[in-house]
């Protein structure tokens, strides 16, 4: 009898090692709750950074990486961490995916994946400007991207900030970039220009837009982005919300962001 429930012992503790890792709490983490799940927050870089965990980590230890707007329209992110999911994010703000946010976001990655044990390719989320860095980390890293979900995204500076060129933001994306007024009209550092590297990757992609988004056109942004990696060979899902604007992002039901998610991410 003593020897089966060792046995028995045994056999759940491999299977709680499979499925859940225990989350090993570090010098510096701070503990807080979000959303009814834990939350570990932290520094790379001199950045502050944060995780929130799932009550149970699913096989293989996936996560999702917000790039902007932490906590905004949570509706995906909440039920990918009921499926056992990690949801994390880095505080690059107003660094508009340009080189230097990307260099941040290596360290991040590195530090999620070595120190965090999460898994080797991550889903980058990117609402809105944060579009800008992930589609730009996904050039710069395809092999590290499981999928990309991409919500009203920026995917051209000069459709925004660009057509508000007294704005702050435009000035602020200039600079991060390295460019003039000038010299933007040549630039061919953007994710739309870089995107063949990211379909010969076949990372699948998916993005939610408002058909009638005035801020970040679509016409401007996600069609183009549909248009050139269709051609490429790429997959790719686009939902239009008919009518829609900018905002609200994402889905109220978040089911069909979830399911091409599970379906489709490469980890």
């Amino acid at each position: 009898m003593k020897i089966f429930a060792r046995l028995l012992l045994g056999w759940w503790v491999f299977v709680a090692g499979c499925v859940a890792p225990v989350e090993q709490s570090r010098p510096g983490d701070k503990q807080s709750a979000w959303n009814g799940f834990g939350r570990v927050d932290f520094e790379v870089a001199g950045r502050a950074c944060w995780v929130v965990v799932p009550k149970v980590a699913a096989p293989g230890r996936p996560w999702i990486w917000r790039t902007e707007f932490f906590g905004h329209e949570p509706q995906a992110d909440l039920a990918l961490l009921s499926r056992g999911w990690h949801v994390a994010y880095l505080d690059a703000k107003n660094m508009y995916g340009a080189p230097k946010a990307i260099a941040l976001m290596e360290q991040f990655y590195a530090h999620m994946t070595k120190e965090r044990r999460l898994a080797k390719r991550v889903v980058l989320e990117g609402f809105s400007r944060g579009g800008l860095y992930a589609l730009n980390y996904a050039v710069a890293h395809p092999q590290q991207v499981a999928a990309l979900y991409l919500d009203a995204p920026v995917l051209d500076i000069r459709s925004w900030p660009g057509k508000k060129p007294e704005s702050k933001e435009w000035r602020d994306c200039l600079a991060v970039y390295g460019l003039t007024a000038e010299t933007v009209a040549g630039f061919k550092g953007g994710p739309l220009d870089n995107v063949a590297v990211v379909a010969k990757a076949r990372v699948p992609i998916l993005s939610v837009c408002g058909g009638a988004d005035k801020t970040v056109p679509l016409a401007e942004n996600t069609a183009v982005l549909e248009t050139r990696y269709r051609e490429l060979g790429g997959l790719i899902e686009v939902i239009v919300k008919d009518g829609g604007d900018h905002h609200p992002h994402s889905l109220k039901d978040p089911a069909p962001i979830v399911d091409f998610l599970v379906k489709h991410a490469q980890f």
